[in-house]
């Protein structure tokens, strides 16, 4: 009997849907995150409802980034299949059991259902990047950077498409569960087009690199832990502020926020198909220099927009600046460390994840201090009501923008060295796995 055989173009296809995904769990997440605080979490500690929300929302990333720790070191053993058959269980049982949670009485019992949910959505998304990367990378080693960030150009896609059906269940007064169906049905056609698609092992199993000299190749190379640690940061200028956007723009602006995400995820979708041609001239580690300018700015002007005018325009620096970052992280190292595999990619994915896991509670900290100061206290807080308790979210609101502008500034300096280094040499060749190393 003849073996099926392996399709490029549909493994394509496969990626951008899991990465879609990804994007729309992300939109639903920012749709559903007020009604989840209003209904669930106000309900249970109206003074700390924002933290509690956010250590709700920072499951998803505990979940994707333990998924990605030990599913980027088991998908050569288990397969890029499984794991991503895996991804659309994560997604159908966190929607639903979210789904299940807004019918219950509001008690601990509640809090803890939704929290396992967003994990298992967070489950979900890190089975994704486990398989989908170095499936990617093996398909086009000799175009990583490109044809990653086009294969993250889905993430805002999912956002667009996700957000804008939130907007229209919020306008039409349809109920707000609806946007969990949103994220469970798409995940059914991913399970199907995975179990009907035949896949490749990932690039170090292909060149004969073993699992031993996997982990040597990680342990021996210093930069490769700069950048690791660089992904905390970059990762938390990109995803902490867009998880929160719906809450904190909806109060300082008076507008949705998740408009405004539509937007900044349409502009990161065309940005990062010219990925390529830009590296091509600055090179990846240049680029991920000006993307840190251009984040640290747009933050700081997103705290002090006051019209959806100027929100726009900070959103465009902040959307511009931060448009690039995860792909181009993850090409770096999957171009400078080969023989690193899946697990390397992986291991960036977990830092990238585990930063939200501590940014967005922070954040939500921020916010419930700055609510209390402005009130007076907690006591008087309680007692607010109408525009004196808008004023109090609204700056509140402005408080944890601007407490995360700084972070990609922090940068500046890893990324120019490494860059003004790269241009002494000449500029820096990716390295061919099984050739020397560079």
């Amino acid at each position: 009997m003849t073996e099926p055989m392996l399709d490029r173009r549909r493994l394509y296809h496969v990626g951008n849907l899991s990465i879609f995904m990804v994007g729309l769990g992300f939109a639903v997440r920012a749709n559903i995150a007020p009604n989840l605080q209003s209904d669930i979490y106000d309900k249970i500690d109206l003074a700390n409802s924002a933290t509690l929300l956010g250590e709700a929302l920072g499951a998803t990333f505990t979940g994707f980034a333990l998924t990605l720790l030990f599913g980027s070191a088991l998908v050569d053993l288990i397969g890029m299949k499984r794991m991503l058959l895996l991804s659309a269980l994560g997604y159908v049982a966190g929607g639903l059991g979210l789904l299940a949670a807004t019918y219950m009485p509001v008690d601990g019992t509640v809090q803890t259902l939704v929290l396992v949910s967003l994990l298992l959505t967070g489950l979900g998304w890190g089975a994704v990047e486990a398989a989908s990367n170095p499936m990617v990378a093996a398909l086009y080693p000799e175009e990583k950077t490109h044809r990653l960030n086009i294969l993250h150009a889905w993430w805002p896609a999912g956002i667009v498409i996700g957000g804008l059906l939130g907007v229209a269940i919020t306008s039409f007064d349809l109920p707000w569960k609806l946007n969990l169906f949103v994220l469970v049905l798409p995940s059914l056609v991913l399970a199907w087009m995975v179990a009907t698609s035949v896949f490749p092992v990932t690039e170090r199993v292909a060149a004969g690199v073993s699992y031993g000299e996997m982990f040597a190749e990680l342990l021996k190379r210093p930069l490769f832990w700069v950048f690791w640690a660089c992904m905390f940061l970059t990762a938390a200028a990109e995803l902490a502020p867009g998880q929160w956007v719906n809450i904190a723009l909806s109060n300082i602006v008076g507008m949705q926020g998740i408009v405004l995400l539509v937007y900044v995820s349409a502009l990161m979708f065309v940005g990062r198909h010219f990925a390529g041609p830009i590296v091509s001239r600055i090179s990846s580690v240049g680029l991920m220099f000006v993307s840190c300018v251009a984040a640290g700015i747009g933050l700081y002007l997103l705290s002090l927009a006051d019209s959806p005018l100027l929100a726009f325009g900070a959103a465009t620096v902040w959307g511009l600046g931060v448009c690039w970052m995860w792909p181009t992280m993850l090409a770096i190292v999957s171009e400078r460390f080969p023989r690193g595999g899946a697990m390397a990619m992986g291991l960036m994915g977990f830092a990238g994840g585990m930063s939200i896991q501590f940014v967005l509670p922070v954040m939500g900290g921020i916010f419930d201090a700055a609510k209390a100061e402005a009130a007076g206290g907690a006591g008087q807080l309680a007692g607010l009501s109408g525009e004196a308790l808008q004023e109090v979210i609204r700056y509140a609101s402005v408080e944890s923008f601007q407490s995360v502008a700084v972070i990609p500034l922090l940068l500046l300096p890893v990324f120019g060295v490494i860059w003004l280094a790269d241009r002494r040499r000449g500029g820096h060749q990716p390295e061919i796995i099984g050739g020397p190393a560079a």
